[in-house]
């Protein structure tokens, strides 16, 4: 038996062996494998049914004609037969015995030996991605005197218009993904509803046509509606307020064609329908746990307001990020806003509801275990199954792509490992009790790029961590750029490595929303916290220990680079007036406090952590607000849900006093020196 399921396992893309962090083999439990199997419809739960399953394994004709077929441009592929290729635009082409290299750049339908599929022409590469400067952003957290108690599409559009006119050339943003719109409102960027819509939290209520439609008292119930900013983002109470004001604006909009799209219909519908039974669409009433049953129908016909109301949120959340765009265009961002595409879905959300056909149900999605989750990862979120997408033709995945990249210059792939393997935990697992799952990496990185192409975007993977060299080659492969953090760009004993020698083939920052910002690393403050939230493996005094040593090495690598005076010869750059600013106190650092015993001040460290940023040969490079403004808190703090304001931290300046913060300025005049924006020959 463990023959046959390593056999069956292979030949269904399962692992029953990985490789961990420190180069070990490990084995996967069988049971493990078999429950992975079964996600994927394969029976192994038995000797008989492992031999059935090899068996239909076996019979299957490798040289059929595939339900997908996915060639880069350029490129040929035997046929089993003659065939005709009916092209994108409905032009018709014959074929002998093998696909031609000149097929244009598309989506296709192959019809050959009595068979039909999907053909999909992809670039080889995209172009080379320009050398530019700009901002990492969580829009939630960028308020201004116009927004509603937290970060809007309006305060982005105004804040684009200004970096680029400064010298940046991309807006780096968090996921803008749809949340489900009951209570709680999910505060996690990356646990969507669904990928291919927006969340409505992020509009800007008064620069709609609606609310300049109004009459003067209804404007004046809407405007009264505004909360007010707070310590922290609320999001519930930002929702009550914006869903009560558009529902008021809603009479005096445009009426809404729900055939015009029937995905937004469907999404709309989950929309109303969760509004009624909850956010997580399996615990609704079985008769409505899929979208084309009757009794959805029912539903649909008796929350048509519903329905129409939330479409007409998207459309907004549509002309909103048309806005943004024309914002970076104008400015001349070579760029423009990058968006963020998550790594998965939330399973009861609208997209597990509407795409179930192609989801593996009842799976968890994580990472294996490794040096700082020791007991791996589950993030809860559901998968592609990869056998569905090639059946589908991958549709699915070709129209979240579209959707993601209808307003962007740029997406932002969140772990981008898992268009090759996920880690997938099978129900009454934990999380290490998981194992990978193959993808076609050649269709979904392809597939990628060619959507990618058709938006004039640029692609940037997460391929930060464990990943196998495989997909940093692909990347590199179709000009698509990898991650490269200073935190983690360190040699093997474990000194940070000189910025000449960082990768070119990449988005360098500082830090990621999951890390330390640069403030809060050098204070300490990312040891006082996960101490006080007991997330600390060791004693505490160890990690304040390895703390103070690693800002010691970056200080002797700044110094190295030049990028920082030595102690020895002067204080340095002065500190800027501003950092006495907005903004948390910064917490005791014991001996690695700032200034002490001749130490640079950390605004100094900070400048010079980005301007090891400017000499390296990184394609792009991304500067956090957090950093700049010296905020010491991170974004998000894994292995926490409520015992940290995760996703709820405002930035300690708004978007006018960011424009005149000299920290700001002196950031933006070193990036905008070291990138100069190409001058335009017109």
């Amino acid at each position: 038996m463990k023959r046959g399921l390593a056999a069956l396992a292979t030949a269904r893309g399962v692992s029953t062996w990985y490789e961990d962090w420190r180069h070990r083999r490990v084995e996967v439990a069988p049971e493990t494998v078999v429950g992975v199997l079964g996600l994927l419809g394969v029976d192994a739960s038995s000797p008989t049914a492992i031999a059935d399953a090899l068996a239909a394994v076996r019979a299957v004709d490798r040289n059929a004609l595939p339900d997908t077929v996915v060639l880069a441009r350029g490129a040929t592929r035997p046929l089993p037969g003659p065939g005709v290729v009916t092209l994108e635009d409905g032009g018709r082409r014959a074929v002998d015995a093998e696909l031609p290299p000149d097929l244009p750049l598309g989506w296709h339908r192959l019809a050959c030996a009595d068979r039909e599929a999907t053909l999909v022409v992809v670039p080889r590469r995209l172009p080379v991605p320009p050398r530019t400067w700009g901002w990492m952003l969580q829009l939630y957290s960028l308020t201004s005197d116009r927004s509603w108690g937290m970060g809007d599409l309006g305060d982005l559009a105004d804040f684009t218009g200004w970096a680029g006119a400064t010298g940046a050339g991309l807006v780096l943003l968090n996921p803008l993904h749809a949340v489900g719109p009951a209570h709680p409102v999910a505060a996690s960027p990356y646990s969507p509803a669904s990928r291919r819509f927006v969340n409505p939290l992020y509009l800007r209520v008064s620069d709609t046509a609606a609310y300049r439609a109004a009459d003067p008292a209804t404007r004046a119930v809407v405007d009264a509606l505004r909360p007010d900013r707070g310590p922290l983002i609320d999001y519930d109470e930002v929702w009550d307020a914006k869903r009560h004001a558009l529902e008021l604006l809603h009479p005096y909009a445009q009426p809404v064609d729900l055939a015009a799209d029937p995905a937004l219909t469907n999404f709309a519908t989950w929309c109303a329908l969760a509004e009624r039974h909850g956010n997580d669409w399996r615990a609704w009433p079985a008769e409505l746990h899929h979208p084309d049953s009757p009794a959805v129908a029912e539903q649909r016909r008796q929350l048509t307001g519903r329905v129409a109301f939330h479409s007409w949120l998207q459309l907004l959340c549509d002309e909103q990020l048309d806005a943004v765009t024309a914002a970076a265009r104008s400015a001349g961002m070579p760029v423009g806003v990058v968006h963020d595409l998550a790594v998965g879905i939330d399973p009861g959300g609208a997209d597990g509801w509407q795409l179930a056909d192609v989801l593996a149900q009842g799976v968890r999605v994580g990472a294996p275990p490794d040096d700082f989750n020791q007991l791996g990862q589950d993030w809860g979120l559901a998968a592609w199954r990869p056998d569905r997408l090639a059946a589908t033709g991958y549709a699915a995945y070709r129209d979240m792509l579209r959707r993601a990249m209808r307003h962007a210059g740029g997406l932002r792939v969140d772990h981008v490992a898992g268009l090759w393997r996920l880690w997938w935990v099978p129900p009454g697992g934990g999380a290490a009790e998981g194992t990978y799952v193959r993808y076609d990496a050649d269709a979904m990185l392809g597939i990628l790029a060619l959507e990618a192409h058709r938006a004039g975007a640029v692609v940037v993977g997460e391929d930060l961590g464990t990943v196998q060299p495989a997909v940093t080659r692909g990347l590199r492969g179709r000009n698509m750029l990898g991650s490269t953090v200073l935190w983690f760009a360190r040699d093997d004993e474990g000194d940070f490595v000189p910025p000449a020698r960082w990768p070119r083939n990449a988005l360098a920052t500082i830090s990621t929303h999951d890390l330390p910002t640069a403030p809060g690393f050098l204070t300490g403050e990312h040891v006082r916290v996960r101490d006080e939230l007991k997330l600390l493996g060791t004693d505490v005094a160890v990690e304040r220990a390895r703390a103070s040593a690693d800002r010691a090495r970056l200080l002797d690598m700044l110094r190295a680079e030049h990028l920082l005076p030595d102690a020895a010869t002067g204080p340095g750059p002065a500190r800027p007036e501003a950092a006495t600013g907005p903004g948390p106190a910064r917490p005791e650092a014991g001996d690695a406090g700032p200034g002490a015993g001749g130490a640079p001040l950390d605004d100094e460290v900070v400048v010079a952590m980005h301007a090891a940023l400017a000499a390296s040969p990184a394609r792009l490079l991304g500067v956090s607000l957090y950093d700049v403004l010296g905020e010491v808190r991170q974004p998000n703090m894994p292995g926490t849900v409520d015992e940290y304001p995760n996703w709820r931290l405002p930035l300690p300046a708004g978007v006018a006093q960011i424009r005149a913060d000299p920290r700001v300025k002196r950031i933006v005049d070193l990036l905008s020196a070291a990138r100069p924006r190409p001058v335009d020959p017109e």
